[in-house]
């Protein structure tokens, strides 16, 4: 499973304690954020988890995942950095694998959206509610 733009790593600590022998990776462009997720996953016994320095999927070159899980920045920007993380997650998931993402609906959950429409043919929705949901596009 891969934590994309993990900030200080509640999902990818969250999923390394749900499922002991699931191999976890965290990354984030920010290396305060990677040095509290270290810190994270240490803490809570994430013996199965690393967070890794690096933009996007550059510190994952080349790995595929089952999964790709993010609550994107959306502060970034759209072009900067949202819409690149759904893009390239088809590079990055194995056949079957699914991109999961949190998104406010009325501030770019929309465009979000229809971008996972245009690369993965559609996108489901698992959860909403205060106004945010979580979609998800299989490849």
């Amino acid at each position: 499973m891969l934590d994309l733009g993990c900030g200080y790593g509640p999902v990818g600590v969250a999923a390394g304690r749900l499922r002991p022998g699931l191999e976890v990776v965290l990354t984030d462009v920010n290396e305060r954020a990677v040095e509290l997720a270290r810190e994270n996953l240490r803490r809570n016994g994430v013996a199965n988890g690393v967070a890794l320095l690096g933009g996007l999927y550059g510190p994952v070159a080349g790995r595929r995942f089952d999964v790709v899980l993010s609550n994107p920045p959306f502060s970034a920007g759209f072009r900067g950095a949202v819409g690149p993380m759904v893009e390239g997650a088809e590079g990055h998931l194995v056949e079957g694998g699914s991109l999961q993402v949190v998104v406010r609906w009325g501030k770019g959950g929309r465009m979000v959206g229809a971008l996972m429409e245009d690369v993965f043919g559609g996108f489901e929705v698992l959860a909403r509610g205060g106004g945010y949901r979580v979609l998800m596009s299989v490849l």
